[in-house]
Parts: C-alpha cells; sequence; structure tokens
C-alpha cells in the first residue's frame, strides 16, 4: 500500500484515494475481468455469464434460487443473465416438476460442450496476469477472507 504524505503534515490522511482498500478492490476487480473479456468474446460470454455457467458446469441443474445464493447475485440481476444464456442456446430454465413455483436451470448440450473451450480460460488468465500461480492462490484466499468478513 502507498502511503502518501505530506512533508509539513506526517500523520497520513486516512481519506487518500491510494490507502482505500474499496478503491484498490474496485480497481482490480475491473482489471481482471478486462484481461477475462478477450479470453471469453469468442465463446459468446460476457464475464457474469461465464459466472453462471461456471457455477452450471460444476452443479447443474439448479434452482434460479440455488444459483442465485451460490453466485451471491440478486434473482432480479440473475434473470436476464439466464435468459441471454437461455437465447445463446447454452442452457434452458423449465418449472420444476416438485415445485411448480421454481425454475430448474439445465445446461444444454451445447453448453456443456462449452466447457471444453472454457478450461483453457484459468491457465490463459495466469499466465496474462503474469503473477506467479501461488500469489495468485494467496490473493484468492485473502480475498475469501473479506467476503467473509463482511458477512460476519
Amino acid at each position: 500500500m502507498v502511503v502518501v504524505t505530506n512533508a509539513a503534515d506526517p500523520v497520513p490522511d486516512p481519506l487518500a484515494l491510494e490507502r482505500q482498500v474499496c478503491f484498490a478492490l474496485a480497481v482490480a476487480a475491473r482489471s481482471v475481468i478486462g484481461v477475462y473479456r478477450p479470453l471469453l468474446e469468442p465463446m459468446g460470454l460476457t464475464h457474469p455469464q461465464y459466472l453462471v455457467m461456471l457455477a452450471l458446469w460444476q452443479h447443474a441443474p439448479l434452482s434460479v434460487t440455488d444459483l442465485s445464493r451460490l453466485l451471491q447475485l440478486d434473482p432480479g440481476t440473475l434473470s436476464p443473465l439466464l435468459k441471454r444464456l437461455e437465447s445463446a442456446g447454452y442452457v434452458t430454465r423449465e418449472r420444476s416438476r416438485s415445485d411448480e413455483r421454481a425454475l430448474a436451470v439445465t445446461l444444454t448440450e451445447a453448453g456443456r460442450a462449452l466447457r471444453a473451450e472454457a478450461e483453457k480460460i484459468p491457465a490463459a488468465v495466469v499466465d496474462r496476469l503474469g503473477m506467479p500461480l501461488e500469489d495468485l492462490q494467496h490473493l484468492h484466499a485473502v480475498l475469501t477472507e473479506v467476503i467473509a468478513a463482511t458477512r460476519s
């Protein structure tokens, strides 16, 4: 963390932009998502759609409620993502047979096939970031702690 001080004022400014965790996280998030963008474009996916697909590749089928909880997204935010993925032919949304109120999200054959292409993305991201894998794993662990701390 860079701490800027004024020679006349030896106490660092607690509101200095470069001292703010929120600023560093916001810039880092935009920057990393920017690294993903050219990798996802050939697949026809945005980053939020990619996150939905990751969850479905790991856990499908899922109810919209479970998917919303897993991705920590409001169902109102998730719904348009699912509609676009359905239009692209990657998922289907159907009423659950056991609970008519619930929508089940299932991968289509095209959605399942897309996984093979997506398996190249993590290594490409690590390569493009140019950081040691251990550093990225440590960053992930720390961010996971930050997320947990915000939920306490």
